[in-house]
């Protein structure tokens, strides 16, 4: 199991990640988790929202440069070294991360992350009986 997660390109102007905000407050979808990493000329805004779909349409009408591509959800007890035990999950699988970012919603830790073997993590996520969480079951929490 996937969620969407939306990719924004910004110039590294004033007033661009307003633009992106501004249209999805206009909208009323609710951001759940974002991450801003920026270069010299560009940054990339990777957004978790309520309807990713529907996000990425307005956006794109909006013609701001945007993405969208699954990634993997899992929920975690909130207890220090979760995070270390399911990466050390996949290390010792030889699995990639290409990248992670993490948070708490609900009294729950939450990894969002891209990986170069994606079969082989849903193998080892299944095996483990880690959680997978949905669109769906990110957007229950926003309510």
């Amino acid at each position: 199991m996937t969620i969407k997660q939306l990719s924004v390109f910004l110039e590294n102007k004033s007033g661009t990640l307003q633009q992106v905000l501004r249209t999805l407050k206009q909208e009323q979808i609710q951001l759940i988790a974002s991450t801003l990493a920026d270069t010299v000329d560009f940054g990339l805004y990777r957004i978790i929202c309520t309807e990713p779909t529907r996000a990425y349409d307005v956006l794109r009408s909006a013609g701001v440069a945007v993405t969208y591509s699954d990634v993997f959800a899992i929920e975690l007890d909130n207890r220090p070294g979760m995070a270390a035990e399911v990466i050390g999950l996949f290390a010792g699988e030889d699995i990639g991360i290409s990248y992670l970012y993490s948070f708490l919603l609900g009294g729950k830790g939450i990894l969002v992350f891209r990986t170069d073997r994606p079969d082989r993590a849903r193998e080892i996520v299944a095996l483990e009986h880690l959680r997978f969480l949905t669109d769906a079951d990110l957007a229950a929490y926003a309510d």
